[in-house]
Formats: structure tokens, C-alpha cells, sequence
């Protein structure tokens, strides 16, 4: 059956680790009645989080998605004369900074966003991270400040932070009644009424009372503040403002909240606890009432591979069939899942697509809605829905799919590098395939997991963001696939580049009896253009000194190169290269020479072009009690780090600043000893900067050592 498209809410749950973000997930679950028991994260019994791994850490380490159906609008659990059936996709992301990438391809497909905040804790260092991705993406959101029942909890200060912090017009829509052990409601501001849910039924039924005596002036004053910032976006209600603001009716206040969402010019704030069972359901009529349905975007813009021209697609059944895969997983009883969101025409289970990646047709053989980790198959998509498909030959992740006829290659998605590597090895000869073939579906599975292998020793080298990272994928290698590894410790990723431009000749020859080699280039060398990545190649060869057919190859070579740096054989990630000049011989001459002439040409020009290592810079956010500030601070100074900022929180220290990687393994043991286990920190990755000498040498002995 086709469903109503601006019924359909795609949305994201993103906070920082701890938020609450797979709890709130279980109470949706559970109010629209798709589980029937509530799940809870501390006992491991989360529908959401489903990997072993997550029910022992209790946290979320994979995106999950499910979908649901909520009916809006009701009053205390009965129907209104215009309720109509909405049908949510929610992904439910992880908080932690290891796996961001999970959140950034989540936000990619969605249309919505609900972001947690703790009421305690407020903005944190990937609340802020997120909050980055979804304005990369222009997602429109709503704030829900989640803990209220919890020592500390402030609301009004957590929308001050998301405005401040966060540069965003945050307007609360609530006020919540009592807080820490006495929350027990909300006012809500729009309606102008005071509600408290019941404890006996899970909170599914509230009680419309008086607004609390001592909170009517409050009320007013934030109502006010509410009128005035919907006016403020919308022309007509600003007249009205100005003459009678009490003359501005509850659908108006809706009708201009809901563009100013979308324009993402206003982010409404509500607030409840999802543990105690409050806030939640009001939480889900505000996604109905303000988030977009697929249809409030005019359609997805996209790029004809055959003709180069920009194409549209409206969110319509009628239209060619265009989707994005942004995720692929590995289910043991289906296989290989591909996660897809449609954003025009329609797909039936047994259909032909077209990969515009690979250029190939692939049979989609079933087609899933997904709840968590179980598939429900059903028949055909259609527009504005998301759903995984099984059957796929090669398909990764940023891929379009398109209808054979017409193709359509739509933006896909920026991953950041690794930053920290592990060797692994095989326990036993019989682990040697089965660990091929498990690294291979992990990397498949994540973008921001590399395998690689060391050349000189040998050595299987999986990188990823940091060591939650590794350690998770090294204990599903075991429990997944069933392979024993052994694996080293955490190594830095460091990277190369050239500081200077410096001109070169290389002559490669060789003569051995018999036809020969032969190739002579003289380019210019030097570090890419900021914000490239990758390598430019300029050809500035005049008058055939050096064949056309043999540039290709001269490019090739240095592409080649840069995968392995002339200090230590680490990746350079951006160069320019000019060729000016070179000859050619008409026999000892071939696309092999003038490759191999790049290579060498590489490593002998990279010294006179200043070649330096560059390590990972990350940042850093401690929370510490004040009487150990004094010796954290002192600590991240031992280790290379830059203080940037020192501020308060929740009547703790907060100290930012950033500090290299290389000093920062066991981190988290040290500053547990120096503040007797009540401090905490957060880390993510910032940039690469240049290493200081003394440890750039060490680092290149050490490689050059290994590899000795």
C-alpha cells in the first residue's frame, strides 16, 4: 500500500556518549507499540543495541535502524477528529567519537533530527562534533534535553549552551514542572497549559493541570520570548505582534515554527526524562508537527554520468528510481545488507538497478524494512522510504542506485582517515583465509576502517579512529568470524607532505643487451594547493619531447609514489607536480620507464623539497574537579599539549585544548591516578601538524628499523 509521503518522518537520534540517545529510542519503541517491554541500555536488554559488544560496554557502536508508526494528533491517548497514522525511520546513532561515521552517514539520508543533550552535563565535546555534521548537511532539528530527573539538571542552561556553543537561535517550547527528583511535567508554552504524566502506565496518560503558582511569571516570560521569535521569522505574525501578541493563534505559532525549523532558523527545545517515562510521546508530536517529511524538499540534485548535466529528482513515485546506499552490513542468516534510502520512484524485490559506481546492473533478489538487527521483507520501496536489500555483487557505501535508463550519480559521502594502526596475525595456519575474508567484510562494512599490508615485514596493518575502534573490531573478529588473532600495539598513523617546491631531473637507463629502458622528465615538485587532497599534475610538455601516450604513466607514477613517503614510507596525502620538460628514445622508451622514472624522481627530489612527518593532532576536553586542575593541566603539558581554554561546568573545571596522539595511549589510566577516578575526558580528531624533529627522527629510525 502507498503510504502518504508527508506522513513519512525520516529521522536521527545524535548526542554525545551517555545522552540517553538508545533509551529515548526504547521509549518510542515501546509508546507506539512496537515493543511491548521497555529496553533498557544498563541491563543489556536495549532493542537497539543488539551486538554483544554493545550490551556489555552499554553503549552504541552501530547504527540502528527501525521503523514504527505514532498516531498525531491525540489527547491523553484518544484519537482527535483529524489524527492521521505517521510512519517514522529512526537510525539510532552512536555517542561515541570512535564511530562518528556512523553518525555522518546516517545524517546524510535523513530529513530530521532529534539531538539529545544531558540536562546535567549540556553541550559535550561531540554533541558539538555532530551538531557540525548535521549543519554540513542541513538537517533541520529539534533539541531534547534529556536527565531531567537527575542531580544538576538545569534545561534553561543547557538552551543557553546550544546557543551559545553551538551559534544557534535554540527557543524553548517547554518549561519543565520541577526538576531533579520532583520533574514530573511540562508547560507546554504554545498551548499555554501545564500537563503531568502518570508514573502507573509508563507515563502514556498526563493529567492537564493549573500552572504552578510560582511559575507564571516564568511562563510569561518565556511564552513572550517564544511569540517574539516566531515572529520574528515570520512577516504577517510580526504585525500582529507589534498590535496584540496575544492575537497570534496556537496554529500560527505552529505553521511559522515548522518553516523556521526547516529553514533551520530556529531549533525548538524541549525537554523530559526518558528512564522515568516523561517527555517522550510530546517529543514525537513535535517531530510530526515540525520536522520535514520527505516531500518539504523540493528533490535531490544529481549528476548525469553520461551527459555531465545536473539533474532533479522530486521525492515522487512517478519519477525514475534514484537511492543512496549508506551503509553495509553483514547479517549472519541474509548476508550481505545494503542500507539504502529512496529518493524517487519505486523498487520492487526481483527488479534490475543500475550501480553508477561500478557502471554494472545488479538484481535486487528481497528487500527489507529493518527493525534493529531483524528484516521484515516486504515486496517494493517507494520514494522518501528507507530499507536494505539483499543480493548485491559489489556495492559500497556512497554508491547511487538508479534505474537502468536512467542514471544519476547523487553526492556521496566525505569519510575522515584513520589515525591509529595495529599489526594482527593469525594465531594459526588455518585463520590465515578466514582472517582475509573477515578484514575485508569489516572494511566494507565501515569506511573508517583501513587494511593494509607492510610491505617490507609482511605485517597486516587495520587502522581506525582510536583504540574503542580496534578493540571492538578486534573482538569481532573473534565472536563474528570465529579468527584468532594476535595483534601489537597501537602504532600513530602519521602522514607526510612537502614544505617547499623543488625542481628535478631524474634519467632512468638501463641497457642490458637487447632493447632497453629509457625515460628522462624534468618536473617541478611541491606541496598541493590547502584543502586538496591528492595529487595535482600539470603538464606543461611542449612540442612532444616526451610523447603524449607516456604522460598518463608519468602521472601514475607519482600517484603511485605518494602511497609510500620518501622519511618513512608513510602516505602523503596532497603534492603538486608540474613536468616541464624530458626526452623520450624511439625504441628504449615505454609507459613503464617513465613510471618507474616518476618513482625514483619521487624520492630523490623529496629531500631537496623539504619532505616532514605529520602526526595526529587531537582535541581535548577534561572535566575535572578544581583541586586536580593543577596537576591534569601539568600532565597535558608533559605531553606536548596546548591548553586553548579553561572554563566551568556543572561545578566542575573544564580544560580544553589539543595534544599529539603519540601521547596519548593509556591516557585514560593516568588521569583516573591523578584525580582518583573522578575525572574524565573526551578526544577526537583534530588535524595533522609537523612533528618536532627530535621525534620525527625517532619515528623514522623506528620505521626504518622494522623494515631494516
Amino acid at each position: 500500500m502507498a503510504r502518504d509521503l508527508k506522513l513519512t518522518r525520516n529521522i536521527g537520534i545524535a548526542a554525545h556518549i551517555d545522552a540517553g540517545k538508545t533509551t529515548t529510542t526504547e521509549r518510542i519503541l515501546f509508546y507506539t507499540g512496537v515493543n511491548h517491554k521497555l529496553g533498557e541500555t544498563h541491563e543489556g536488554s536495549a532493542t537497539m543495541d543488539w551486538m554483544e559488544q554493545e550490551q556489555e560496554r552499554g553503549i552504541t557502536i552501530t547504527s540502528a535502524a527501525t521503523t514504527c508508526d505514532w498516531r498525531f494528533p491525540m489527547e491523553n491517548g484518544e484519537p482527535l477528529e483529524d489524527t492521521q497514522s505517521y510512519h517514522f525511520n529512526i537510525i539510532d546513532t552512536p555517542g561515541h567519537v570512535d564511530f562518528t561515521v556512523e553518525v555522518n552517514r546516517s545524517l546524510r539520508v535523513l530529513d530530521g533530527l532529534v539531538f539529545l543533550f544531558s540536562a546535567v552535563d549540556g553541550v559535550e565535546p561531540q554533541s558539538e562534533t555532530n551538531w557540525r555534521l548535521a549543519d554540513n548537511y542541513k538537517v533541520p532539528r529539534i533539541g531534547f534535553v534529556n536527565k531531567m530527573d537527575r542531580q544538576g539538571a538545569n534545561f534553561i542552561n543547557v538552551n543557553n549552551q546550544v546557543k551559545e556553543m553551538l551559534g544557534s537561535n535554540a527557543v524553548p517550547i517547554v518549561l519543565p514542572i520541577g526538576d531533579e527528583n520532583d520533574f514530573k511535567g511540562i508547560v507546554d508554552l504554545v498551548k499555554n497549559r501545564a500537563i503531568v504524566w502518570h508514573d502507573e502506565n509508563f507515563g502514556s496518560t498526563f493529567d492537564v493541570v493549573e500552572i504552578p503558582a510560582d511559575m507564571v511569571d516564568e511562563v510569561r516570560e518565556y511564552r513572550a520570548k517564544l511569540i517574539e521569535a516566531v515572529a520574528e521569522y515570520d512577516e504577517t505574525l510580526m504585525e500582529k505582534f507589534f498590535e496584540d501578541e496575544d492575537s497570534i493563534s496556537e496554529d500560527e505559532v505552529h505553521t511559522a515554527l515548522r518553516a523556521a525549523v526547516m529553514d533551520m532558523s530556529i531549533i525548538p527545545m524541549v525537554c523530559g526524562s526518558s528512564f522515568k517515562n516523561k517527555g517522550v510521546q510530546f517529543l514525537l508530536d513535535a517531530v510530526c508537527r515540525y520536522l520535514p517529511s520527505p516531500m518539504d524538499k523540493e528533490g535531490i540534485v544529481g549528476v548525469n554520468p553520461d551527459t555531465g548535466v545536473e539533474e532533479k529528482r522530486k521525492p515522487d513515485v512517478k519519477e525514475p528510481f534514484a537511492a543512496l546506499a549508506f551503509k553495509i552490513a553483514t547479517d549472519p542468516f541474509v548476508g550481505r545488507l545494503a542500507f539504502f534510502r529512496v529518493y524517487s520512484g519505486r523498487l520492487d524485490a526481483g527488479s534490475y538497478i543500475l550501480n553508477n559506481r561500478s557502471g554494472k546492473k545488479e538484481r535486487i533478489s528481497r528487500i527489507y524494512q529493518m527493525h534493529s538487527n531483524k528484516q521484515n521483507a516486504i515486496d517494493f520501496i517507494e520514494a522518501g522510504d528507507i530499507g536494505a536489500a539483499v543480493g548485491f555483487k559489489d556495492i559500497k557505501t556512497g554508491d547511487t542506485m538508479s534505474a537502468e535508463k536512467h542514471p544519476i550519480v547523487l553526492e556521496s559521502m566525505d569519510f575522515p582517515d584513520p589515525v591509529i594502526g595495529i599489526a594482527v596475525e593469525p594465531r594459526t595456519k588455518a585463520d590465515v583465509d578466514k582472517l582475509g575474508m573477515a578484514l575485508a567484510k569489516l572494511a566494507e562494512e565501515d569506511p573508517t576502517f583501513q587494511v593494509k599490508t607492510d610491505e617490507a615485514s609482511g605485517q597486516t596493518i587495520v587502522s581506525g579512529m582510536g583504540e574503542l575502534h580496534l578493540d571492538v573490531i578486534v573482538d569481532r573478529l573473534r565472536r563474528e568470524f570465529k579468527v584468532d588473532v594476535n595483534q601489537g600495539e597501537p602504532q600513530v598513523e602519521y602522514k607526510e607532505a612537502l614544505t617547499a617546491t623543488a625542481n628535478h631531473r631524474e634519467v632512468y637507463k638501463k641497457q642490458s643487451g637487447g632493447r632497453g629502458k629509457f625515460a628522462d622528465i624534468v618536473f617541478t615538485m611541491g606541496p598541493g594547493e590547502e584543502g586538496k587532497d591528492g595529487l595535482e599534475f600539470e603538464n606543461n610538455i611542449k612540442g612532444g619531447n616526451i610523447p603524449k601516450e607516456y604522460i598518463p604513466s608519468v602521472e601514475k607514477g607519482f600517484r603511485e609514489a605518494m602511497k609510500n613517503g620518501p622519511l618513512a614510507g608513510f602516505e602523503m596525502d596532497s603534492m603538486k607536480v608540474t613536468l616541464s620538460d624530458g626526452s623520450f628514445h624511439a625504441v628504449d622508451s615505454d609507459s613503464l620507464s617513465f613510471e618507474l622514472a616518476a618513482k625514483i624522481g619521487y624520492k630523490a627530489a623529496a629531500k631537496a623539497a623539504r619532505a616532514v612527518l605529520m602526526e595526529p593532532i587531537m582535541k581535548i576536553e577534561v572535566l575535572t574537579p578544581e583541586e586536580n586542575m593543577g596537576d591534569i593541566v601539568g600532565d597535558l603539558n608533559r605531553r606536548r599539549g596546548t591548553i586553548t581554554n579553561m572554563d566551568d561546568r556543572a561545578g566542575a573545571k573544564v580544560v580544553k585544548g589539543t595534544v599529539p596522539l603519540s601521547e596519548m595511549f593509556g591516557y585514560v589510566t593516568s588521569l583516573r591516578t591523578l584525580s582518583s577516578g573522578r575525572a574524565t575526558s573526551t578526544m577526537e580528531f583534530s588535524h595533522y601538524a609537523e612533528t618536532p624533529s627530535n621525534i620525527a627522527e625517532e619515528v623514522i629510525k623506528k620505521a626504518k628499523g622494522i623494515t631494516a
